[in-house]
């Protein structure tokens, strides 16, 4: 980063989170979906993420792939711009306490912990909004929820989750995020900031000049394949989220760890990774999305960004 314009790399953030929720909401549908009834001991089973969305399609519409989005789009939208924002200032910090050059090569001492603090303090933020999404996700055709119990909106569903169990209820999940945060952002800024810095530095040798196209180019290559990274790291404590978040009995253990001992007992090592196939064609687009929208807002407003 160049001269610091933090309010603009919030708002960038912010544009890039809407881009996220636009391409990704869908997939993520799928993905809940899948860990919330494969791995109940009843109920229906799908048999992958196509036969998934082949029956909210068939039984739900289009409308059944956005369920939930409302409260995504204004959690996402606001963790983006909070974790691009707070990366962002952070990096900046650490590079001046350090003494280090802002225009060298990708620095994991600086990125990491810059990643993972963005991703601390985001969770706190994204923990209530996923729990209103997932809730609302799940309610579906296929769902064992009685239609008297279900939520008419995310609205209904905050309060009645307020209702039951408390203002804590709406975090509950909170340490499960946290670790998912920290961790996955740490790992997919640092494979984002290593692969921009190297497809760069092999598209210059060249030329002096780097068009916009190639940016946009590097942007969807770094972005995709740091957002594959994020979720293949992080993907067992994302299923254990889910099953915590969605769990019908208020006295189901909130430990992620015991979750995942419980999962691996009934569906061994797979079961961690219940939803990979939509998390993981997900991950691409809408993280190659968020970043070639986050660097083309910042460009925008005039951020330098080495």
């Amino acid at each position: 980063m160049g001269e610091s314009y933090p309010y603009k790399e919030y708002v960038a953030g912010l544009l890039a989170g809407v881009a996220t929720v636009l391409i990704g909401h869908p997939f993520d549908t799928v993905k809940v979906k899948l860990q919330k009834h494969n791995t109940e001991a009843h109920g229906i089973k799908y048999r992958g993420g196509l036969h998934c969305t082949a029956r909210i399609l068939r039984t739900e519409g289009i409308r059944g792939l956005y369920r939930g989005a409302m409260s995504s789009f204004i959690g996402v939208a606001f963790e983006s711009s909070l974790v691009f924002g707070i990366y962002s200032q952070m990096k900046q910090s650490l590079q001046v306490a350090m003494g280090s050059s802002q225009t060298g090569g990708p620095q994991l001492q600086i990125i990491v912990p810059s990643a993972a603090y963005g991703g601390a303090i985001i969770s706190f933020v994204l923990c209530p909004s996923e729990l209103l999404k997932c809730r609302m996700q799940v309610q579906g055709t296929d769902s064992l929820v009685p239609m008297s119990s279900r939520y008419s909106g995310p609205l209904d569903c905050a309060l009645k989750t307020v209702k039951d169990e408390g203002v804590k209820g709406i975090f509950r999940g909170g340490f499960t995020t946290f670790l998912r945060e920290s961790l996955g952002n740490a790992v997919f800024f640092s494979v984002y900031e290593n692969v921009r810095y190297h497809m760069h530095s092999r598209l210059k040798s060249g030329s002096s000049d780097c068009t916009s196209l190639i940016d946009v180019g590097v942007g969807i290559l770094s972005g995709g394949l740091g957002g594959i990274a994020f979720w293949s790291a992080v993907l067992p404590l994302d299923v254990a989220k889910t099953k915590i978040q969605t769990a019908a009995d208020n006295n189901t253990s909130r430990n992620p760890f015991q979750i995942l001992s419980s999962i691996y007992t009934r569906n061994g090592l797979k079961g961690w990774y219940t939803g990979l196939y939509p998390t993981i064609v997900r991950a691409f687009p809408a993280n190659a999305a968020a970043i070639v929208t986050w660097e083309l807002a910042i460009k925008l407003l005039g951020v330098k960004h080495d």
